[in-house]
């Protein structure tokens, strides 16, 4: 608004200027044929016959006044060009200000305008379709930046050529782009088939030197129908980039390359990721992660061998959220390594009083491999809380194996010159070979839950679970079975080898509190330095209460 009215200031002080300019040489004029008049005739008779020459001064302002019509009029013809010259400086800024000028579209500052402008002289309903291409960091920085322009130049003319007349599009800024058209409320098909040949038209491939690149794009649409809430007005073009863009988030977590209508349920799960997203941040702080643990057992004996490390969120808000929902979310936020560390830091404190021959197992998520001072850290931690490395067991999943092998190995290494041991988790559902399995120095295999919940009950699982033994024997791999649910699975595993089992058959996951009351009543708590009684249940409560 104050460059608009610093522009109609600066346009009315130039028009003045015009005014005075213009009045100087016409005032210059009036006065040189007024004085022109009387003193030419007799300036042409003194020449021409020796008359009486006139005034002197009268000659002089003569003289003086055709300078000034000379002045004035250059003057204002130069006024008149400046004035053309600032004149086609602001329309250029004008567009620049309101159009991309990579692709020359509209830029993000004049698509909600432009939108608004659309609904305001339209009887029709308005669809605002938000356009992101998929993965184009990615391409981006493979191919170079100027690959990348020509990518979104070539992008923006495919779906221009794929609009109807009259529709607006814009850039919004980086890969994305965003679409207005009307359509009639009887007819919102034909923004369905707009999207469709929208997404086949921009995934046809790019030659880049020759290179043919595919690119997909994920579309969200929000439109001016109702969609079910009371509104009190129609919503105007902010509202609709806004749940545009809330529809296409939802269509890139959906697999990508497809489109997605807004509904009121996706800005609700929104709301809940940022609502889970802000309690991880404040959960770390607060230590409102706390470990839980499940039991291994040796499936021939019994005998309770160890533990397998879960986290679990305690939030004020949530209760005691699942790790299935904040886990997956800290890894997209970064906020994952943080997180694990001050669970196994818990978990070395927790099982330091348990009796030394029990192991402790912790899932590594694959972010935290992708950080080449992870074992450095973890190695750090052992050290801070004293806690034996022989006592502790890492399980990694196979997709580790395949972001970066060689840092993969350097870390596995590392740790089990000091002691670890590492596992391989959720063995039979990646794509590890037998050449990996040979050359990475793991200790043991896990056998996914998957197939252990499926014994007997398909033929096909029990194969399954017989080679991955078979394959554990053949590389001295000791085996655990994950998942094992109940007496009929556990009946099943059993004489096919020792192994180590772990499932809700032998109970639920528990807090560090019931676990000790549950060791102390099996004798396989630490003893009491000063009794040398094994700590008992109201010293578990007192230790409980003073940390």
């Amino acid at each position: 608004m104050f460059s608009l009215k610093a522009k109609a200031v600066g346009s009315k002080k130039r028009a003045e200027r015009d005014i005075v300019a213009l009045g100087i040489a016409v005032a210059a004029i009036i006065m040189f044929l007024g004085t022109g008049s009387s003193v030419m005739p007799q300036i042409a008779r003194s020449w021409m016959f020796g008359a009486q020459a006139p005034d002197p001064i009268l000659i002089n302002a003569l003289l003086l006044n055709i300078a000034l019509v000379v002045f004035g009029l250059r003057r204002y013809r130069e006024l008149i060009i400046e004035i053309e010259q600032r004149r086609a400086a602001e329309e250029i800024a004008r567009e620049l200000s309101e159009i991309d000028p990579l692709t020359g579209c509209l830029n993000r500052r004049s698509a909600a305008p432009a939108t608004d402008k659309l609904i305001a002289k339209t009887d029709d309903e308005v669809a605002f379709m938000m356009i992101d291409l998929d993965n184009f960091k990615l391409i981006n920085d493979l191919n170079g930046h100027k690959a990348g322009d020509h990518i979104l130049q070539t992008t923006a003319k495919r779906i221009r050529e794929g609009l109807p007349a009259g529709s607006v599009l814009a850039r919004l800024g980086g890969d994305e782009f965003a679409c207005v058209v009307n359509f009639k409320e009887a007819s919102p098909d034909r923004i369905d088939q707009l999207a469709a040949d929208i997404i086949e038209r921009t995934s046809r491939p790019i030659d880049i030197n020759s290179v043919p690149i595919e690119i997909t794009i994920s579309v969200g649409i929000s439109s001016t129908m109702s969609i079910g809430e009371a509104e009190a007005t129609n919503p105007d073009g902010d509202t609709l980039m806004h749940r545009a863009d809330i529809a296409m988030y939802h269509a890139k977590k959906k697999g990508k390359n497809r489109y997605f209508w807004f509904e009121n349920t996706m800005e609700s799960e929104l709301r809940f990721r940022n609502d889970i997203e802000n309690g991880i941040r404040r959960g770390i702080a607060d230590g409102a992660f706390v470990p839980y643990y499940e039991q291994q057992v040796d499936l021939d004996t019994g005998e309770l061998v160890g533990f397998e490390m879960l986290a679990r969120w305690n939030s004020p808000e949530l209760g005691l959220v699942n790790p299935s929902v904040f886990i997956p979310v800290a890894e997209e936020i970064g906020l994952i390594s943080p997180l694990s560390e001050s669970l196994i830091a818990q978990a070395f404190a927790d099982a330091k009083e348990w009796d030394p021959k029990l192991t402790l197992a912790v899932n590594i998520s694959p972010i935290q491999l992708r950080d080449p001072w992870f074992s450095q850290k973890l190695l750090k931690l052992l050290v801070k809380e004293n806690f034996p490395p022989e006592r502790l067991e890492i399980e990694i999943t196979e997709s580790c194996l395949h972001e970066n092998i060689g840092v993969v190995k350097s870390m596995i290494t590392s740790l089990k010159n000091q002691g670890v041991k590492i596992s391989l988790d959720d063995f039979g559902t990646g794509y590890s070979s037998l050449a990996q399995l040979r050359t990475l120095p793991f200790d043991r295999l896990k056998i996914d839950r998957s197939f252990v919940g499926e014994l007997n009950a398909e033929e096909a699982c029990d194969k399954i679970v017989n080679a991955i033994i078979a394959l554990g024997d053949g590389l001295a791999m000791p085996v655990t079975a994950e998942g094992i649910e109940d007496e009929r699975i556990l009946s099943a595993l059993r004489g096919k080898g020792q192994m180590k089992g772990q499932g809700y058959h032998y109970g639920r996951p528990e807090h560090a509190a019931d676990v000790r009351k549950r060791l102390a009543g099996l004798g396989l708590l630490v003893a009491d330095p000063v009794s040398g009684k094994p700590i008992d249940n109201a010293s578990s409560e007192r230790q409980t209460k003073s940390a």
